[in-house]
């Protein structure tokens, strides 16, 4: 059986926060605003999974209502969608995503994104792929007052 899950998520940036994306801490002037610590990344990572297996979304396993998610790390509650992954007899086959941003420049932390959410969900990080992309000055993104990403995983059982 093969599954296929699609992922997004979108934030606010914002002064005195620190950005996360892909599992690391970026230098940046500005952070990502949310319950955990925002990272867009692992968010639409965690939702792919979460929708390959028809298991509703990361919103309502980890609501933003409920205070243990307070300033969580978006790789502790990767671990735990994980955790569903295998207990649900899959196997991560790839993930593919694109993080839209005009800034930071996302290339010179790929590899370490890559290699943190690899050893987070035990694959090869050439299992994973990390694109950025502008919004060309588009938008709320353009006008860098956020960032998103999108994630694809494929799962086999």
């Amino acid at each position: 059986m093969i599954r296929i899950g699609l992922g997004y998520d979108i934030h606010p940036l914002v002064e005195k926060r620190k950005l996360f994306l892909g599992g690391i801490e970026i230098p940046f002037a500005k952070g990502l605003l949310g319950h955990s610590d925002a990272d867009v990344l692992i968010h639409a990572i965690s939702d792919a999974l979460l929708g390959a297996m028809a298991k509703d979304d990361i919103g309502k396993h980890f609501p933003d209502s409920d205070p243990k998610y307070k300033d969580i790390s978006s790789i502790e509650l990767l671990k735990i969608v994980f955790d569903l992954v295998k207990a649900n007899s899959f196997k991560i086959s790839n993930i593919d995503t694109v993080i839209l941003a005009e800034e930071p420049k996302i290339e010179p932390f790929r590899d370490r994104m890559r290699e943190k959410i690899a050893d987070t969900l035990n694959i090869d990080k050439n299992d994973i792929n990390i694109k950025a992309t502008t919004q060309e000055g588009l938008g709320l993104i353009g006008q860098n007052e956020a960032i998103a990403s999108y994630a694809v995983v494929l799962l086999e059982k």
